[in-house]
């Protein structure tokens, strides 16, 4: 890609994760607003550990393959690059190449030649304890000191790259980019750097995009365009029925971050607490004051997941009246019983496994903090059993399946009749897993944490 300073640069954000779909006639209004890279994220810690502890996708081929088919035609049919970060959700190697897989289907039947750029983000633990003996990974708030052991019982760790990999990609060669593990920003952010813009500017734009239209009057409508420049920023919608307000835009800055004037990458940190939002006209939104102090030290976040056993779950329903008027004295008893019954039955102590037991339609969400607490119409009992191996937590859960159908509370004299939403009622959910890395390494290089692999085939320029 051409890396020549330009006077702006415009990012089309087309969705806030590749697989959520998007309207095409968006991308085409992108296209003709004169955008110079499509960039999209692809994952997300928002769903749990499992993604990347057992490095599977969180969403299905068919709508990744949707969203690409549509994005690498418009790169093309532009000659401009597509960059896509965190693929297959939580970036491991295999979602890398999963998410390629893909790519190398759509281009041989959309009959696209385009060079494409893999950059592998999962890390090693060897490695990672050399670098934790030598001083150079501190924990990130709320976790303590990181111990090696920690890192052996991880089934996979990533490295979150900023921009730097991403752009040595494109000065490679590359027309289609698709990143392990990557800051949501460092895909909208590293087309403005390379090509000279501003710093602050840049990487506010990015926080602003990542997303897509969740900073506009109406985010299921599509995505954004962003014109960097030397200057600041403006943004819009790609759909002309939308608008984005200076309140819209920066209201962004509280999305997912600890302090809503600051943000920290791998090389520095966003400031906008100097920020001014003005309303252009009433859809398009000019951003101007964003600053970016540079780090002393380049760091990298680590991610890491491990198994903390295996689960299995039942969900009942209670329609019952006389249940309902106390369902939490009803829930307790269920937990003593099912104590007593697992000692009774397996021989378990309590320490041996785990259950959780949710009253969904009453406190399952809130718990404890839940304001409202007025009798509930009905309610949905979810039990979660962990244990250390599938046998067991299925066993416990197979204790509980008649306390979950016929419990009577310490008033009934007949045996209520609840409801199961499942025959069998036990699920075997498989193994259940932790995030155990929230911690950051010192970098040698931007880049060396990360391996980059650019097919050699020529380019049809």
């Amino acid at each position: 890609m051409d890396n020549q300073p330009a006077d702006s640069v415009r990012v089309l954000a087309p969705t806030g994760m590749l697989g959520a779909g998007f309207p095409e006639a968006t991308i085409e209004r992108g296209l003709a607003l004169g955008a110079d890279v499509i960039s999209v994220d692809a994952g997300s810690t928002d769903s749990g550990p499992y993604y990347l502890g057992a490095s599977q996708p969180k969403t299905t081929r068919a709508a990744v393959a949707r969203d690409l088919r549509v994005l690498l035609k418009a790169a093309a049919g532009a000659g401009i690059p597509l960059i896509v970060g965190s693929c297959g959700t939580s970036g491991t190697d295999a979602g890398v190449d999963w998410v390629a897989g893909i790519v190398t289907g759509l281009l041989a039947d959309e009959g696209l030649d385009l060079r494409v750029a893999r950059i592998y983000s999962e890390q090693e633990a060897g490695p990672l304890k050399e670098r934790l003996a030598a001083g150079h990974i501190r924990p990130l708030a709320p976790l303590g000191e990181l111990r090696p052991e920690t890192l052996d019982d991880c089934t996979h760790i990533v490295g979150m790259m900023g921009h730097e990999p991403i752009v040595a990609a494109l000065e490679a060669g590359a027309q289609v980019v698709l990143a392990g593990r990557a800051t949501d920003t460092a895909v909208a952010a590293a087309v403005p750097l390379m090509k000279g813009m501003p710093a602050g500017p840049a990487w506010h734009a990015a926080k602003i995009v990542e997303c897509g239209g969740q900073c506009t009057s109406d985010p299921r409508a599509g995505g954004v365009l962003a014109t960097v420049d030397a200057g600041g920023f403006t943004i819009e919608p790609l759909d002309p029925a939308v608008a984005c307000t200076p309140i819209l835009v920066a209201a962004h800055m509280l999305y997912e971050t600890v302090n809503p004037f600051e943000m920290r990458e791998p090389d520095g940190t966003l400031d906008v607490r100097e920020a001014t939002y003005t309303a252009v006209d009433d859809r398009t939104v000019r951003v101007e004051g964003s600053r970016f102090h540079v780090a002393d030290q380049h760091t990298v976040k680590l991610e890491g997941a491990r198994i903390t056993g295996y689960e299995t779950m039942s969900f009942t329903a209670v329609r019952d009246p006389r249940i309902l008027a106390d369902v939490d004295a009803w829930a307790g008893l269920l937990r003593t019983v099912l104590r007593d019954r697992v000692a009774q039955t397996l021989g378990l102590s309590a320490d041996k496994y785990a259950f959780d037991l949710r009253l969904y339609g009453h406190n399952a969400v809130l718990g404890d903090l839940e304001p409202e607490r007025g009798t509930p119409r009905e309610v949905g009992v979810m039990l979660l059993v962990n244990a250390p191996d599938q046998a067991t937590a299925t066993a416990v859960a197979k204790i509980a399946n008649p306390l979950m159908l016929h419990l009577p509370t310490a008033d009934m004299d007949y045996l209520p009749s609840l409801a199961f939403a499942t025959s069998p009622a036990e699920t075997e959910r498989g193994p259940a897993y932790e995030f155990v890395l929230h911690h950051t390494v010192d970098s040698v290089t931007p880049t060396d944490m990360f391996r980059i692999e650019t097919e050699t085939r020529p380019r049809h320029d």
